[in-house]
């Protein structure tokens, strides 16, 4: 769910700044500097780390290191800084300077997917790109649902109906414009076209399940023409990752038949574990390491979880453990659905497929603990986790936001509060859902149902 004029960083990043863009400079790739903006223990004047320009944060990792941050709420409702209209959509939004991006879907005067920018600090529209996009044969067709990616005064955007853009982040100028499902061949998943775009150098690099080894295929950032295609696979719905392993960066893909392991400046496919769905393809979630980067953790509706290992050099995965239940209801280990689990230290936690929190064994799969407070049972109940500090902020599908603690010992709810009102009803569903990842970013929670985006200071001054 970000390339950039890839200047000498020191030169770029001074004219970044003069320009006021407030985008980060863009890595160049190997072998001028071997740095990624996407990858773990970057430099803090590298990235801004009260951004949060991609998918699940700056290094996409589902963690926020601001500080400053208030630790009990003082009201059950928390009040938006601004609210602005926007349309329908599962994206999350994302920030990048003083400028917050989102994308929507509308039908009047004719049906179209937009990319909109807004004001961080008031929430006024400064441009939107819309295009044509009629949503055929996908479910849930109520909008886009991978995040913009920013980095380096560019945006990346890539739609439901597989529609990908490169716009001059602070004008909205279109650079290229590619239907990348009809340009490759793909055929299109039931919930349609999910992973949000991945930048690497000049690279931007899409999840999107093309024909004649274009499941993943990276695109010159300035011109979207092809520089690189991997994998022979369907799509996945899950984004792929950038990490950093030794002295390499190294893609980590999670595609419907692979858990792969791709080089990101060339697309040679390191290692490939193959990785077929029971029922259908239905893996969303990111692929999560340990803290040693040595254990990778998967969990899918109707799979269950795997534990994967790889040696120092990062060669081919051992499988550790597969862990699955007979059906979605009588669950083993973690049947996630629309989240990320999360890994500390020893254990991994998650929402399963009807709503229950588990604490896992990581090195075994066994269940430490299920707690049953948080959501209420229902089929995909979602809830979606990123740490800060010794806490784990939570925000759920009826727009409530807790502060916990999450030990082996158990979930403990510190402090929460109603955020945003859910106001999509979805078949099946008991009550109307808000399914929008967050973003945390200049002490501020950045979040969107389908009728509004708002801004919640979460400053410890503000409270």
């Amino acid at each position: 769910m970000n390339a950039g004029n890839c200047y000498p960083l020191a030169s770029r990043s001074r004219q970044l700044h003069k320009e006021g863009t407030g985008a980060s400079p863009c890595p160049m790739p190997r072998p001028l500097l071997g740095l990624s903006l996407v990858g773990l223990a970057l430099s803090s004047w590298l990235v801004r780390a009260d951004d949060w320009p991609q998918w699940r944060g700056p290094q996409r990792d589902g963690v926020w290191r601001e500080t400053g941050i208030v630790e009990r709420f003082a009201t059950e409702k928390l009040k938006p800084v601004w609210s602005t209209a926007v349309g329908a959509g599962y994206s999350g939004p994302t920030v990048a300077g003083d400028r917050v991006y989102l994308t929507d879907h509308v039908k009047a005067p004719e049906e179209q997917e937009r990319v909109l920018c807004f004001e961080r600090k008031t929430g006024r529209p400064l441009w939107a790109q819309a295009y044509a996009c009629v949503y055929r044969d996908i479910d849930y067709a109520l909008g886009p649902r991978a995040a913009v990616t920013v980095i380096g005064g560019r945006a990346f955007s890539l739609g439901a109906m597989g529609h990908a853009h490169g716009l001059d982040a602070a004008t909205g100028k279109v650079l290229w414009a590619r239907n990348l499902a009809e340009d490759f061949r793909a055929r299109i998943n039931t919930w349609g076209v999910t992973s949000a775009p991945l930048v690497y150098g000049d690279l931007a690099i899409f999840q999107i399940g093309g024909e004649s080894g274009a499941c993943l295929v990276a695109l010159d950032g300035q011109t979207g023409e092809e520089r690189w295609r991997a994998i022979e696979s369907r799509a996945s719905y899950s984004a792929p990752r950038l990490i950093r392993h030794g002295d390499r960066d190294i893609i980590l893909a999670w595609t419907a038949q692979w858990l792969a392991a791709v080089e990101p400046a060339t697309g040679k496919v390191l290692w490939q574990a193959g990785y077929k769905p029971k029922k259908m393809i239905l893996n969303i979630g990111d692929p999560i390491l340990d803290e040693s980067g040595r254990r990778i953790f998967l969990s899918a509706f109707y799979d269950g979880a795997r534990l994967y290992g790889v040696d120092a050099a990062f060669a081919t995965p051992e499988l550790i453990w597969e862990r699955s239940g007979v059906n979605e209801r009588k669950t083993d280990a973690l049947h996630s659905i629309i989240m990320t689990p999360l890994i500390r230290g020893d254990y991994v936690y998650g929402i399963d497929s009807y709503g229950e929190m588990r604490c896992l064994n990581l090195a075994t799969g066994d269940r430490v603990w299920e707690d049953t407070s948080l959501l209420a049972n229902g089929r995909w109940a979602t809830a979606y986790f990123i740490q800060h500090g010794e806490d784990t902020w939570i925000t759920t599908e009826k727009g409530e936001i807790i502060i916990a603690r999450l030990t082996p010992k158990g979930f403990e709810r510190r402090s929460s509060a109603q955020f945003i009102t859910p106001v999509t009803s979805l078949t099946g569903r008991p009550h109307p859902i808000a399914w929008s990842h967050p973003a945390y970013a200049h002490r501020s929670l950045f979040a969107r149902n389908d009728q509004e985006l708002v801004c919640i200071s979460l400053a410890a001054e503000a409270q």
